[in-house]
């Protein structure tokens, strides 16, 4: 089977595996799937990995590293493939990519210019100087974010550090208390530390927000599967259709209770939205 398991590339590149599915899920990583749906990363992959990690230890920031890798794609064209071909380097705070040539700001979209020390000219101390500008409309102070930008901070924290994470979402709430997603998030961190009496509350309180929201039915339905109330699990996994997990549970509760059509049933409809993702 081609390519390295998520378990493998986090050993590798030193990473914890949820940190690697992190760059999955914000689209910088596009892996293969192997035969059950799991994860197949190529050498590639790993070598943006790596990048990343070396740029995070040298203080940037994950909303700036994540931020810098949609850069560049939405402001300096379209991108060298694959992306391990180019050389990202941290700069003062900011992330500079270096392909061939051509050296560019990823945040700002600003190209740039990198000046010799005999070169210089007007007064400039040598580093980067900006040739072309471009709008960073991301770049705002922290007061002036708004409700899902904080629960999009939050996403970005969650697998490097999950206190600042916590309080992104809190204070996305306190913006909006009606933000279903950020109730769904917060009530994630809430049960994956045990906390399953305020997890449940937010679960509620993005249902109450959003009544068709599936991933808050679905993860009170991990959260009943949890205190053995197998028939409320999967009353709330039904609600949640669209998501392939919960078929993945719903057929194993069909299975542990004999049913064994129900069971066929859900399983495939998990292995059709496997593949409905992945394509």
């Amino acid at each position: 089977m081609n390519g390295y398991s998520t378990q493998k590339v986090a050993e590798l590149v030193g990473m914890k595996p949820a940190q690697v599915r992190h760059f999955v899920r914000r689209n910088v990583l596009k892996p293969g799937r192997g035969p059950k749906g799991e994860y197949r990363f190529a050498f590639q992959d790993m070598v943006l990995l790596r990048t990343a990690k070396g740029l995070i230890e040298s203080d940037i920031s994950t909303r700036e590293l994540f931020r810098a890798l949609r850069g560049l794609t939405a402001k300096a064209g379209p991108p060298p493939s694959p992306l391990s071909s180019v050389r990202m380097e941290a700069h003062r705070g900011a992330v500079v990519m270096r392909n061939e040539n051509k050296l560019w700001n990823l945040q700002t979209g600003q190209g740039c210019l990198e000046f010799a020390p005999s070169g210089l000219a007007g007064g400039h101390e040598g580093g980067l100087a900006p040739l072309w500008s471009g709008v960073d409309e991301e770049s705002r102070n922290p007061e002036e974010l708004d409700s899902d930008e904080w629960r999009q901070l939050g996403v970005d924290l969650e697998d490097w550090d999950a206190g600042k994470a916590f309080e992104a979402y809190e204070r996305a709430l306190e913006l909006d208390p009606d933000n279903a997603d950020a109730h769904v998030n917060i009530g994630r961190l809430y049960q994956l530390k045990g906390n399953l009496k305020n997890a449940k509350r937010h679960y509620e309180m993005a249902v109450e927000a959003a009544p068709h929201h599936q991933l808050a039915h679905y993860n009170l339905g991990t959260l009943f599967d949890e205190l053995s109330e197998g028939e409320l699990a999967a009353a709330f996994y039904r609600k949640a259709p669209d998501v392939p997990d919960a078929h993945y549970n719903l057929a194993r509760i069909f299975r542990q209770r004999g049913d064994e059509l129900a069971y066929r049933r859900h399983r495939q409809l998990y292995q059709r939205l496997l593949k409905r993702e992945s394509s």
